[in-house]
């Protein structure tokens, strides 16, 4: 604290006089600038987390073309039921089975979105091109594979590409689905690794399986498909 000694006139008597302090923040001003051009080099900002969507080829002349040919071992169903409930049966069904008198449908497997449901048994489908990424994730995570987040990702979808194992998951909706289900199947499309799945409107005879797996009076139009 600065002290200014004033002598008064005719006693000659001096008296300090005290001043309120004063902090030159010059200093404080050129150190936060420091810190700010520090921050803005080094600070390596956050991108936008997007999900990964593979779309078809433009189609030139719709006339030409041929039904996609998947493997029924490979194929997966998935139909999203009601009361979030789950459904799934492997393979297809075939034109004879489907239109006979009765149908001949094959049994569904009801379970959840937890973590002991659909994503256990997708998981177990999977688990081959699963175990590719798990090392994959793990040689980059401990350091022996150097390479960037952007190259990484493009070798985890050159995995999902080449892979010739995985299942070939076709989704579907039953009218009593929710949207919180689309969303919480797609959730475990990418917690899984899922290489190949696309949404396909539900068949008449599937509505069917599941009214008949979940307890639920058959539809009208179910009912009027099967008898034509």
């Amino acid at each position: 604290m600065a002290e200014v000694v004033v002598e008064e006139k005719g006693k000659g008597k001096k008296k300090a006089k005290k001043h309120p302090p004063r902090i030159d923040m010059t200093p404080m001003v050129d150190l936060m600038c420091l810190l700010i051009t520090f921050f803005m080099l080094t600070t390596a900002f956050s991108k936008a987390k997007i999900m990964e969507i593979i779309l078809p080829e433009k189609i030139k002349d719709p006339t030409k073309q041929e039904a996609p040919k998947i493997s029924a071992s490979r194929t997966l169903n998935i139909i999203l039921g009601p009361n979030d409930k789950v459904y799934v049966y492997p393979g297809t069904v075939k034109p004879e089975d489907y239109s006979a008198n009765p149908p001949i449908l094959p049994p569904l497997t009801e379970t959840d979105f937890s973590a002991e449901g659909i994503r256990k048994l997708l998981l177990e489908r999977n688990k081959a091109l699963f175990r590719k990424i798990n090392d994959f994730n793990g040689q980059v995570i401990s350091g022996k594979l150097k390479i960037s987040q952007d190259s990484a990702k493009n070798a985890i979808s050159k995995l999902k590409s080449d892979d010739d194992t995985g299942p070939i998951v076709l989704i579907k909706a039953y009218k009593k689905a929710t949207y919180g289900n689309f969303v919480d199947i797609l959730d475990e499309m990418n917690i899984c690794g899922i290489a190949r799945y696309t949404f396909v409107k539900i068949a008449w005879y599937e509505n069917r399986m599941v009214e008949m797996a979940a307890g639920l009076t058959p539809t009208a139009s179910a009912t009027s498909s099967s008898s034509n």
